[in-house]
């Protein structure tokens, strides 16, 4: 019985120089990692925990919302007098046929746009002012600011009630008004909200846009000063594209509280104004939910928010994309 002759890989050759050349090496295969087995389930393996917690805080409630809205859920199918029944977008199709629904919604929108676009302004300037004061004036400022955005909404509200009173104000006093009353008349009293929303909503623009800017190198600001630019011009060409990514935040942050402000008009006008004329969304459905106890229409008012909030939201974000903005 004959073996076949065993096939070795030949030498390589040596060259002229009698020196052997290396030969061709084999493949090697790759080694699998065992440290990266399971690693594309570790990042939501560590954001278990909160996504279980954002699921019972914010899904659930939202869902219930959303199932409310669509059934016929009075105070008389809360008690069991009367079962529960679909409506559908009946809600929503009376809530649209409201007149009162669509006035309340303008306002609100004209409301909060204003509210955004004052406490933008404030803070930012702020912002600005503290990079050029000194430490004790800058420290004093911001105590201050921190101050007014740690009081409490209905303290806060109440306080600028009484500074604003035909009677015993002070600020009456002191430009000469007499007895104007603030909150008598629709204009002043949505311009007397808006000094109070501004008032506890600027500190948080004021200290996240100073954190910014002074996260921007010096040279910079240095070398358009340099250029001739002014103040104005190095905020709008410079510093401003510059805080792009946080004015971003503060300002969809802005239009969130803004939007659903409900203690200052519920305290200072006392519920939403004479005859309703400073109804917000959001004092509007708290009438309609808990003082009419029509609990669907309530619901269907604050889904019509949420979506509202969510769409500004979104188009914002994708408006700042094509502009190719990183956030």
């Amino acid at each position: 019985m004959t073996t076949a002759p065993r096939t070795e890989e030949a030498a390589p050759a040596p060259d002229r120089a009698g020196v052997r050349l290396p030969g061709p090496r084999a493949p090697r295969t790759p080694r699998r990692n065992p440290r990266r087995h399971g690693s594309a389930w570790t990042p939501w393996l560590y954001l278990l925990p909160a996504l279980v917690v954002l699921g019972g805080l914010l899904v659930y409630p939202i869902y219930q919302l959303g199932l409310i809205s669509f059934l016929e859920y009075t105070q008389a199918q809360v008690s069991g007098g009367e079962p529960t029944t679909f409506q559908g977008l009946g809600n929503y199709g009376a809530l649209f046929s409201d007149p009162q629904f669509r006035q309340v919604l303008l306002a609100t929108v004209l409301f909060a746009a204003a509210c955004v676009v004052a406490t933008l302004a404030v803070g930012c300037a702020l912002a600005v002012l503290l990079t050029r004061i000194r430490a004790l004036p800058r420290l004093a400022l911001m105590l201050a600011a921190l101050g007014a955005w740690a009081t409490p909404a209905v303290t806060g509200s109440t306080v600028w009630v009484f500074l604003f009173d035909p009677d015993y104000g002070p600020v009456n006093r002191v430009l000469g008004l007499g007895d104007l009353s603030w909150t008598y008349g629709r204009y002043s009293a949505f311009a007397l909200v808006l000094f109070e929303v501004v008032w506890c909503s600027f500190p948080f623009v004021m200290v996240t846009v100073y954190a910014g800017i002074k996260a921007i190198p010096s040279e910079v600001l240095e070398a358009a000063a340099l250029d001739g630019a002014s103040q104005w011009r190095i905020w709008r060409s410079v510093t401003a594209p510059m805080l792009r990514p946080i004015l971003v935040v503060v300002t969809i942050q802005s239009i969130i509280w803004d939007f659903k402000v409900f203690t200052q008009i519920y305290v200072m006008t006392g519920g939403g104004g004479i005859a309703g004329q400073n109804l917000v969304l959001n004092v509007y459905a708290y009438q309609k939910a808990f003082a009419s106890s029509q609990y669907s229409l309530g619901s269907a008012i604050g889904v019509v928010m949420l979506l509202i909030l969510l769409t500004v939201t979104l188009v914002y974000l994708r408006l700042l994309r094509r502009q190719g903005e990183e956030l």
